[in-house]
């Protein structure tokens, strides 16, 4: 299998723009690409189903097809980490479904993107936070992180824990600043994120004012991702890194 799991620093930090990217520029390239949220929360109900805006814009990324409850399959109605909301909803989520869930997509695509919830110690069950996925998702790691004063710590942590639970951390994307605001840390962030960590900066995403991720609006997305996120390697790195 092929692919690459999104994290972040914290939720907010615009995994799903950068997944979303991600796919939509791969798209562009001819390749045939998956998407996958395997949690969410904050989901609406439609038609009798729990439905994620966060989903929906993923797959109008890729431009496939595939039901929602493929993409992500587990769905809950309270903005909150997945193992509270589903405590709170009476629901027991099952690794397996998500686990199955992943194989047929990477039976389906030749590569998959998947966006992890919120960070990476999020707990998905009673039992496993998000970091503790490794083993049903073997793909090399993306973080997402601001590029904001406080990123420096944030980013830090984020790729130490993920190595204590065996991840490749591959790359690192700073996202959603305004290039004209720019300030001294946001300027030479980037750098020693890079040297602390010793993961390469892939790029900084600026804002993009024609993306609305509740609207799916992508409108510019692959264009400025291409032009701004460094996404060759993953493209070269092996199956099951």
């Amino acid at each position: 299998m092929r692919g690459v799991f999104i994290t972040g620093t914290d939720t907010g930090v615009g995994k799903t723009v950068v997944a979303g990217g991600l796919a939509a520029v791969l798209r562009r390239r001819g390749v045939s690409v998956g998407v996958m949220k395997p949690f969410a929360t904050g989901c609406e109900w439609e038609d009798g189903e729990l439905v994620s805006e966060d989903a929906r814009f993923l797959r109008a990324c890729a431009g496939i097809d595939d039901p929602l409850t493929a993409i992500n399959p587990v769905r809950l109605r309270e903005l909150l980490a997945p193992a509270v909301a589903a405590e709170r909803s009476g629901m027991i989520i099952d690794l397996d479904i998500v686990r199955e869930a992943f194989e047929g997509l990477c039976r389906r695509y030749a590569f998959v993107v998947v966006e992890g919830a919120g960070g990476i110690a999020v707990p998905v069950t009673d039992d496993a936070l998000v970091a503790d996925l490794r083993a049903i998702f073997p793909l090399p790691m993306w973080v997402v992180a601001r590029r904001c004063l406080g990123t420096i710590n944030h980013t830090v942590m984020t790729v130490e824990f993920a190595r204590t639970r065996g991840w490749d951390v591959a790359g690192i994307v700073l996202n959603g600043s305004d290039g004209d605001e720019d300030g001294i840390a946001e300027r030479t962030n980037p750098d020693v994120v890079a040297r602390l960590t010793n993961v390469p900066v892939l790029g900084s995403l600026a804002h993009v004012p024609t993306i609305d991720v509740g609207r799916g609006r992508f409108a510019g997305l692959a264009d400025a991702f291409g032009a701004q996120i460094d996404f060759e390697p993953v493209l070269r790195l092996e199956p099951g890194v």
